[in-house]
């Protein structure tokens, strides 16, 4: 029988190392780049709420670009007024793009298509201004993805997928969350519902069919305990099927995570070399 896992076993953490080790991590990984600074989307949710405040405390307010980037026809005025709200805060300098109107230019150009294709699009648009201002500016681009959405591959690939770095990467949602609390987030942003806000009305959990707190724990089991499927379940007090979902969307999502495959030289190039 094996023993039970909880969300406690997940997010009881020192949220001060935690921040000591990853302001190190964000501090070496920029000076080893030799880039000048960092630029970020903040959204007004907590994953980049979290980065954000992780790249202050890291490169220096006068090091770090936020950017706002709402679809005027999708994002809801509030989560544009809390991401406002957080950045003023910290005192980092900001630009707000309305991105509606490059979206219906490429709409325009290209034709209609289903609300993901679009969703998909607003994403790697938002990318491509990322790096428009990182580029021009001699920084890097700060993903916001955290381990929940990376391991079950909850990311637009070459959209918030393409970035530099991603300082929460090594993270849970459920402790991304504390450690939002812990770097002083409000506690609106920090609890708020995660939404990629790649459509109206779109909502993380929705999608996904499940709660991240069951998706962390599901992962921890399997891949922090390295459990197999029924042991999880029994471990988790989870449904099996929730487990198989899972492990399903890391499966799918594999090709998300690695670079793209090339065929081999050894195999089919020097093999065909000439005498």
């Amino acid at each position: 029988m094996p023993r039970k896992i909880t969300l406690e076993d997940i997010v009881k953490l020192d949220y001060e190392g935690v921040t000591r080790s990853l302001q190190d991590f964000i501090k070496n990984y920029v000076e080893d780049a030799k880039a000048k600074g960092a630029v970020v989307g903040v959204s007004g949710g907590v994953d980049s709420a979290t980065v954000l405040n992780l790249l202050v405390r890291s490169l220096g307010k006068d090091r770090v670009l936020a950017l706002v980037l709402p679809d005027s026809s999708v994002t809801p005025r509030e989560d544009v007024e809390d991401a406002k709200a957080l950045i003023e805060g910290l005192g980092v300098p900001y630009r707000i793009i309305d991105i509606k109107p490059i979206v219906d230019s490429f709409v325009a150009q290209l034709g209609e298509a289903d609300k993901r294709t679009i969703g998909n699009l607003r994403a790697r648009i938002r990318m491509s201004i990322l790096y428009y201002y990182a580029n021009n500016l001699g920084y890097l681009v700060a993903g916001t993805g955290d381990r929940s959405e990376l391991l079950i591959g909850y990311f637009t690939k070459y959209g918030d997928g393409g970035v530099d770095f991603l300082p929460i990467g090594c993270l849970y949602k459920s402790q991304v969350r504390r450690l939002a609390l812990h770097l002083g987030v409000p506690v609106k942003i920090a609890w708020k519902p995660s939404s990629p806000r790649l459509w109206p009305g779109h909502l993380a959990e929705e999608e996904l069919g499940m709660k991240y707190d069951e998706i962390d724990i599901i992962l921890y089991a399997l891949f922090d305990e390295g459990m197999g499927v029924k042991e999880a379940a029994e471990a988790t007090g989870l449904p099996a099927s929730k487990v198989m979902r899972v492990l399903e969307l890391y499966e799918a999502s594999k090709h998300k995570r690695s670079m793209p495959p090339m065929p081999s030289p050894e195999e089919f190039v020097w093999r065909f070399k000439l005498q």
